[in-house]
């Protein structure tokens, strides 16, 4: 499984160095990730908000998993969400990492 994982990763990483010209790691991802949800584009964006993309790019990932479901938008556009199933307490490091870079490969269709 975590071979697989490996591969899948590569080919994720693979994927957004053509797009970006640099290899980009999970937070800048699913930032990126997040940025496509919200549908604004790239701005200059606050710290604060910068953590909120970075949120929708989590949510919309594990969503796939059944963590989260997109409950809609607010008034000015942003996704929100509600936490259906609880992360156990068992899912902390590694395998929150691996998770999260499953859910990525997943929503990238590269599974």
């Amino acid at each position: 499984m975590e071979n697989d994982l490996a591969k899948d990763w590569l080919q994720v990483e693979k994927m957004v160095f053509k797009r970006f010209g640099e290899k980009l790691d999970e937070q800048t991802i699913l930032f990126i990730i997040g940025l496509q949800e919200l549908g604004k584009g790239d701005a200059d964006y606050k710290k604060e908000e910068k953590l909120d993309i970075i949120h929708i790019g989590v949510c919309t990932v594990l969503s796939q998993f059944g963590y989260y479901q997109r409950i809609g938008d607010d008034d000015d556009g942003w996704p929100h969400f509600k936490n259906i199933k609880k992360l156990s307490n068992e899912i902390q490091g590694e395998s929150q990492e691996n998770l999260i870079k499953q859910a990525i490969v997943k929503y990238f269709n590269l599974q």
